[in-house]
């Protein structure tokens, strides 16, 4: 590991704590404090309260198959399909009526899909791929935004065993080729474009420039029309076909489910590696899916009468389990939103809630730091009574962020459950439970129960209390993935070397390194400091950028920020701030001063900011990422490097001028 010798330090301060309220509780699907205990003292197989979430074609043999670590198999023989259990099972159980999704596009129209609707549907185009030829195990690369074809042609694949690979639709056509190269996939279903603030996008003049690099014949092209076919040029290819064609040539048609594998692939999704190279990370049915509902069911406290939004992207992981998959295996209606937060007013999201009677809420606190930014006025415009059930996801959350949206969003009767996962992971590792957990704002809480999660220094050993370290995972879990797609070596190097003894057969050898590095408290409460290269080594004292954004953050008048650090002849690193303050505040030098102040007295003079800029916004990707390398390049005086990505380019020449300015 580089800088092994050093660990990271943290000054995170400890913030208050908050109880669950007792409305909640009694109606928590888990509220039982013994569940902790009662999966630690049957594991592995506490894990079978997962699966029997799912209806299984055979039941599984073992649990879990430990026999040739870190190749671990869950639910071993089990026979079941992941289509028929967020599907058909319902329609059987006399709950065919229920909306499973309900569609909200960009431009206010609205489309609602009952579990039977969808299920005609799925069954329909799952007829057509096998028309166009799809077989079991063939991968069905998915290029498209948020509309409701894209979970349909997920449960239509994952209906007749044939994986998907769903690739962002803010992704390149370089990404697209990269990736369906990568699969081997022969077949793609795209759109011909979307909205994005009221203006349509040309997705398939992306995708045509992407399938030109695919370096094998595509056998089949489907494109859905959601523009109407007058915004672009939509002739199509000889080998690619209108959607709703091919629903009319199958309408009424049904597929039967094929039965699949516990550790058959459901999906490959592909994550950026340290290589440079996308990763395909292969999840499989019986483990992820389990896993998946399981979390939903404990985690989101998910109930098959509640309407339930998560507005997250199916693009990414967090679409998958908690859009898709989780969801609809338990049945409830589950909310899709093809648009911005901003979009064509600041209270869209708000209005969404309102509208839809909203239960539960899960989005990323990035989104909650732009609503405070924008300011109260606009949650507080709106009814959110129906909220019970509030939820971070994506990266750790400041206290401050975590409080406003408590105070603003929950009224302050809502649980929040700040949940830290992967991709890989498959699903929530570390969080609270919302029925049963106090909260503190800034950590995500303790693992979940059956999650043996550590803090360990550089030689593998547990940190004390109130110390920082690495986030590690010493027990395998069935939303595990399995293995990276045609590159079992990349696999080990990547997640296991670091705190394993990879010559040996012994399970207990072998320990899952995330990346992370974390602080564990006195109760067992980790909170994430962020990726182990996002940190700052400043005068040998390595510190998380998270916290100190935390800091700045928790200055009156600032809504977001983003740290980095810079060359300094006399430190080696100094930390570089670029602050996007509230609404009604100013970037003036009384901010400025106040900012100092506030990150003296968090972490002390030691991670004191070389620079703070003020910016009307951060450079930010498609999918909203921050991209910090870009800032680094800003705070070294280096040449930008490549902006392509970014939904917002032009800011980082803003900032640049600015810094320049301010150098001058």
């Amino acid at each position: 590991m580089a800088d092994g010798d050093i660990e990271m330090e943290t000054r995170l301060e400890d913030e208050v704590a908050f109880e669950p309220p007792e409305e909640f509780v009694a109606q928590a699907n888990v509220s039982d404090p013994s569940i902790y205990d009662e999966f630690e003292a049957n594991w592995p197989e506490c894990w079978e309260r997962a699966a029997d979430l799912l209806d299984w074609d055979e039941e599984y043999e073992q649990v879990l198959d430990d026999s040739n670590p870190p190749f671990y198999k869950w639910f071993t023989e089990g026979k079941l399909n992941a289509s028929y259990n967020c599907l058909d099972r319902h329609v059987e159980n006399g709950d065919k009526n229920r909306a499973a999704i309900k569609w909200e596009g960009e431009l206010g129209e609205t489309r609602t899909y009952t579990y039977q609707d969808l299920s005609r549907e799925v069954n329909e185009f799952a007829a057509a791929l096998r028309a166009q030829g799809v077989e079991e195990d063939d991968v069905v690369t998915l290029y498209m935004p948020m509309i409701p074809e894209l979970p349909i042609a997920m449960l239509a694949c994952a209906r007749i065993g044939a994986p998907h690979s769903v690739v962002f639709a803010g992704f390149s056509a370089e990404a697209l080729a990269t990736r369906m190269n990568s699969a081997d996939s022969e077949y793609l279903v795209t759109c011909d474009g979307y909205y994005r603030r009221g203006d349509s996008l040309d997705h398939l003049g992306k995708a045509n420039e992407g399938l030109d690099g695919v370096g094998h014949d595509v056998e089949s092209v489907v494109v859905v029309d959601r523009l109407g076919g007058d915004d672009f040029d939509r002739d199509l290819r000889d080998n690619q076909h209108d959607w709703d064609d091919l629903l009319t040539e199958h309408d009424g048609q049904r597929v039967e489910p094929v039965e699949r594998d516990a550790e058959d692939m459901l999906f490959l999704m592909y994550t950026s590696g340290t290589t440079g190279q996308p990763k395909g990370v292969k999840h499989t049915t019986g483990g992820y899916l389990s896993y998946a509902a399981w979390t939903s069911h404990a985690v989101l406290d998910i109930e098959p009468e509640d309407t339930y939004w998560c507005s997250a992207d199916i693009g990414w992981i967090t679409g998958h389990s908690y859009i898709v998959y989780g969801p609809l295996a338990l049945g409830t209606t589950t909310v899709m939103y093809e648009g911005t937060p901003d979009y064509p007013e600041r209270d869209r999201l708000w209005e969404i809630v309102e509208k839809y009677s909203v239960d539960i809420f899960y989005t990323a606190p990035t989104a909650i730091r732009a609503f405070m930014k924008w300011g109260k006025k606009f949650p507080e415009s709106r009814d959110l009574s129906s909220l019970r059930l509030l939820g971070t996801v994506g990266e750790p959350i400041n206290p401050r962020a975590w409080q406003w949206y408590y105070e603003h969003v929950g009224n302050e009767e809502c649980p929040i459950v700040d949940t830290w996962w992967q991709t890989e992971t498959g699903g929530m590792m570390i969080t609270t439970l919302p029925g049963i957990s106090t909260m503190k704002p800034g950590a995500a809480g303790p693992p979940l129960p059956g999650i043996d999660a550590q803090i360990v220094d550089t030689t593998g050993d547990e940190v004390e209390a109130g110390r920082a370290g690495y986030l590690t995972v010493n027990k395998p879990w069935p939303g595990m993935l399995r293995t990276l797609y045609n590159n079992d070596e990349r696999y080990i190097s990547e997640y296991w070397e670091a705190y394993s003894d990879t010559d040996s057969d012994d399970p207990d050898d072998w320990v899952y390194f995330p990346e992370d590095g974390a602080k564990i408290d006195e109760d067992g409460y980790i909170t994430i400091l962020g990726r182990v290269d996002d940190v700052i080594n400043v005068s040998g004292h390595r510190l998380g950028t998270m916290e100190i954004e935390s800091a700045i953050v928790g200055v009156e008048g600032v809504a977001e920020a983003a740290v980095v650090g810079g060359t300094h002849d006399i430190k080696g690193e100094a930390v570089y701030a670029y602050v996007i303050t509230e609404d009604g505040y100013e970037g003036d030098d009384d901010l400025h001063e106040r900012i100092i102040e506030g990150v003296n007295d968090a972490i002390g003079p030691i991670a004191r900011p070389e620079e703070v800029v003020f910016t009307p916004e951060l450079p930010k990707t498609r999918s909203g990422k921050i991209m910090r390398r870009l800032l680094e390049d800003v705070a070294n005086g280096d040449e930008l490097g490549n902006t392509s990505t970014l939904r917002n380019p032009e800011i980082v020449e803003e900032i640049e001028s600015k810094v320049n300015a301010q150098s001058d």
